[in-house]
């Protein structure tokens, strides 16, 4: 059932179920907290109490906030954590990745511990080297023309890229949610804001994290020429022994939804360690 919370500039849509040790669910720009579909329910069996939140401007949280950075996001999930009397382990995809980065460093007493799925944590820089690998063009080039466009059939098509090879069962509907969201009022709008926003304020943050964290990759991920790499680039920027790096061999950008029971697999081991703090 969707619960509704204020918070400066909007409303958050977010669902709560099971019991146990809190963990809150954030999806990447252009998603809705559906992403967590096949994730969520594994978790409650497994003995959590599971929030997943929709991002400002997406899903059935509201449009027109002023700003939409990865620290905008990271106040938005911390509320969220304070209003289900947290302490929470945050688990973040993509955009949410940085978001939860900065939540963990500004108030370690709320995050026991935090999980980023293929995360811009970090500066990107695109080099000529990196556009060698055809997967990482085809992926920039299908962002861009969405970014600029604001074009549903575009994002589509990046979709189809950072699912590779095996495609969740309910794909099709999956594309017509998606659809139909996205061609809300506003919600394009904040899909390409979030685009254009640099997740420099999360890098700034990575050194100051001191929770445990697990960051993700898929090894066949085009929103990085080295998936893998850039993995290691965001754990060598915590302080040593603070994160750790696993691949999903055969995922894209999307591990929790494509391949969700290996998705579970590294997330269980990670809640059972410090989710109950």
């Amino acid at each position: 059932m969707t619960e509704h919370l204020a918070v400066e500039g909007g409303t958050l849509a977010y669902d709560v179920d099971g019991t146990g040790p809190l963990v809150v669910l954030a999806p990447g720009m252009g998603d809705s907290r559906d992403a967590y579909r096949f994730v969520a329910p594994q978790l409650v069996a497994a003995g959590y109490r599971v929030a997943t939140v929709d991002l400002r401007g997406a899903g059935e949280s509201s449009t027109g906030w002023a700003s939409y950075t990865r620290t905008d996001t990271a106040g938005d999930l911390l509320a969220l954590v304070r209003h289900l009397g947290g302490p929470a382990v945050l688990v973040g995809h993509s955009f949410s990745g940085g978001a939860v980065t900065i939540a963990a460093a500004q108030a370690p007493d709320l995050v026991r511990g935090m999980v980023e799925l293929a995360p811009f944590t970090r500066k990107q820089t695109v080099t000529l080297r990196g556009l060698r690998a055809k997967r990482y063009r085809k992926g920039m080039t299908r962002l861009l023309m969405t970014a600029l466009l604001g074009s549903v059939s575009w994002w589509h098509q990046y979709l189809d890229v950072a699912y590779p090879g095996t495609k969740p069962a309910d794909w099709e509907e999956q594309l017509r949610r998606n659809a139909a969201m996205l061609e809300e009022p506003g919600r394009m709008k904040a899909l390409q804001r979030m685009g254009s926003s640099a997740p420099t304020d999360a890098g700034d943050q990575l050194e100051h994290v001191r929770c445990p964290a697990l960051v993700v990759m898929g090894s066949l991920d085009p929103d990085w020429p080295d998936p893998r790499a850039e993995g290691e680039a965001v754990v060598a920027a915590m302080s040593p022994g603070t994160g750790r790096l696993a691949v999903l061999e055969g995922a894209g950008h999307y591990p929790h939804t494509q391949l969700p029971d290996e998705t579970v697999a590294l997330l269980l081991p990670f809640l059972e360690a410090h989710a109950r703090g």
